[in-house]
């Protein structure tokens, strides 16, 4: 009996060493864990989503005003808590040279999530710069619009609630804007290629104008790749990181509109 014992607890052992492994190292694996699992459990218990939940640990440990405390509540609470689908603070570090050297005037993010990218952006732009951030899940928008508000830079970042396919085109008329120095790409990534061409078919890319693209590789958009890469409208780079809080493959690929 104590022997049956020991075997199903070994193989008990065996399964959970074999489940820690793939989703640390599994893309796919990891998604499952922690959005199917984890974050369903914690919804359960707690009668709350994953984004109230990462608000609350704001409000609790960021510092009103400053957008470097919401950044590092965020990393804290994502890293060390409960796993989100935020750039995270590797390819971040990505983003925010990308930003230095764009130094942007206008930007736009698609997939606005929590508000961590474009609270990240905005902490690093200058006082006239503006900000564009479409999401398509109100929930999550609402979520956002208190976190940018914590960070002091609501009145700087315009959130549009609604499909990016749709938003895209009315932009030109809707809110007076030109053209985009920098668009950040981390929405639905089967969106990807469609929004590009909404983009340039709305004429709100100007020579000069990058595109960075967050999880070209997990999950990854071989589609948007495949065109940015041989288009001759665009100079690409890919900058190879790891997604966002894990040990896995990802990268974001930049690319600078040619004309």
């Amino acid at each position: 009996m104590l022997h049956m014992v020991a075997l199903a607890a070994g193989a008990v052992l065996i399964g959970i060493l074999w489940l820690r492994y793939q989703v640390c190292w599994n893309g796919y694996w990891a998604l499952w864990w922690h959005e199917e699992i984890d974050e369903k459990i914690r919804d359960f218990l707690t009668c709350s989503s994953k984004p109230e939940r990462i608000l609350a640990y704001v409000e609790k440990h960021a510092v009103h005003g400053d957008a470097q405390s919401v950044v590092n509540a965020i990393d804290a609470y994502c890293s060390r808590v409960e796993w989100a689908m935020n750039v995270g603070n590797d390819k971040g570090n990505i983003l925010d040279r990308v930003i230095s050297d764009t130094d942007p005037r206008t930007v736009l993010e698609l997939g606005t999530y929590c508000g961590y990218s474009i609270v990240r952006i905005g902490r690093l732009l200058c006082p006239e710069a503006r900000m564009i951030t479409i999401e398509m899940n109100p929930a999550y928008a609402k979520v956002a619009k208190q976190i940018i508000e914590i960070a002091g830079l609501d009145s700087k970042v315009e959130l549009l609630v609604g499909s990016s396919s749709d938003l895209i085109p009315q932009l030109k008329k809707k809110l007076e804007m030109e053209t985009f120095d920098l668009v950040f790409i981390d929405h639905w990534k089967d969106c990807y290629l469609q929004d590009t061409r909404h983009l340039e078919e709305s004429g709100l890319l100007h020579k000069g104008t990058v595109l960075l693209a967050d999880n070209v590789v997990f999950p990854g958009a071989p589609d948007y790749v495949k065109y940015i890469r041989n288009s001759s409208r665009y100079h690409s780079e890919y900058f190879s990181s790891r997604l966002e809080y894990l040990r896995i493959e990802d990268g974001l690929e930049k690319s600078v509109f040619l004309g």
